[in-house]
């Protein structure tokens, strides 16, 4: 299994990067950049692209709505162009507050539109004459639209490879189909290895009936918080505060995503006790509410011998890479987190 953890996007860049150093030289494979609504992902991959040499740079993940599929396409290029053959694009639909109130663009279509931006993304790469019949991304723009003068382009530069990577976060079922379908990674959130196969597993199995067989097999990132050793189980719950935000206040409450998944797993009415007390201020309260169960079994932390049977848990369920966010006061902790679970691999 190949492992990869998430960068922060709140600041402090030049300390994070010179974490993800001593990260790629201990053995990790892929850092995450994220951008919801702070700083943007691309400019932190170049960054990152040049201070590094191993690492694999993703988005994770770009939204669909904030660029065009031929802007997702070139900037994807670009940070591959820099990295030597590094880059992954992880796109996400993200969410209607974030979308329409961030944004100021509908948050519609979010499944349809992910296919397609895949779809063109892989024009781009192949530098064929763009050319895409449908009402969301006409390309060129019809007769009728624009001025007319629009036509068919290929990329100018010539791009390192001809396929780049693209993992899709996904939730709801469809969109899970089409990513098992479509994509080379799926970045599910919250996944629990018992529980996730019952809400996702038919979404995967008809996805992957249409996958094109000469395609690779599906790469799942999934994986939680990893600490290995005694004594370290009150480090589980670090994850509260980020669990409660997103079940709890992450969307409206007649729209959240994450807290229908969370709802789904056989907590409803902590469900709706947690997106209650969230919505309300309580966010202390929220996160004291969430099942110990939950955080125990979504977790990598613990003695060596609870940390295996997690990861084999993962693996059983076809998780392939794993996805975590290592536990440490400082880098060099960190390190040594990340050692311990490379030896347990």
């Amino acid at each position: 299994m190949k492992i990869s953890t998430q960068m922060g996007y709140a600041g402090h860049f030049k300390e994070s990067v010179a974490e993800v150093q001593e990260l790629e030289r201990a053995g990790l494979d892929t850092v995450w950049i994220a951008e919801a609504y702070g700083f943007d992902a691309p400019s932190l991959m170049g960054y990152v692209a040049a201070l590094t040499e191993r690492v694999q740079i993703a988005s994770g993940i770009l939204p669909i709505y904030t660029r065009t599929p031929t802007l997702l396409a070139m900037t994807a290029a670009g940070v591959d162009a820099l990295s030597d053959g590094r880059a992954v694009l992880g796109l996400g639909a993200s969410g209607p507050q974030v979308i329409e109130g961030w944004h100021g663009v509908p948050y519609d279509a979010p499944v349809s539109r992910t296919r397609e931006i895949i779809e063109i993304c892989r024009k781009v790469w192949r530098r064929e004459r763009l050319t895409h019949d449908s009402d969301r991304y006409p390309l060129p723009l019809p007769e009728g639209q624009g001025t007319g003068l629009g036509k068919p382009l290929m990329l100018i530069a010539s791009p390192v490879r001809s396929e780049i990577p693209i993992a899709v976060a996904a939730l709801g079922p469809r969109s899970v189909e089409m990513t098992a379908e479509l994509a080379d990674g799926w970045l599910p959130i919250f996944f629990h290895p018992e529980k996730s196969p019952k809400h996702w597993g038919a979404s995967l199995e008809a996805g992957r009936a249409r996958r094109d067989p000469e395609r690779a097999p599906l790469d799942i990132h999934a994986g939680g918080a990893v600490g290995i050793g005694e004594g370290l189980e009150s480090f589980r719950d670090f994850a509260r505060p980020m669990i409660a935000l997103y079940v709890g206040g992450m969307g409206a409450r007649s729209k959240n995503f994450y807290n229908d998944l969370f709802s789904s797993y056989g907590y409803e009415s902590e469900a709706a006790e947690i997106q209650d007390l969230y919505l309300s201020g309580k966010k202390r309260e929220a996160a004291a509410a969430i099942p110990q169960s939950f955080i125990d079994e979504t977790t990598l932390i613990g003695p060596e011998g609870f940390v295996r049977e997690r990861i084999a848990a993962l693996r059983e369920v076809g998780v392939t890479s794993l996805n975590v966010m290592l536990v440490g006061s400082d880098t060099k902790e960190r390190v040594a987190t990340l050692d311990k679970l490379q030896r347990l691999l």
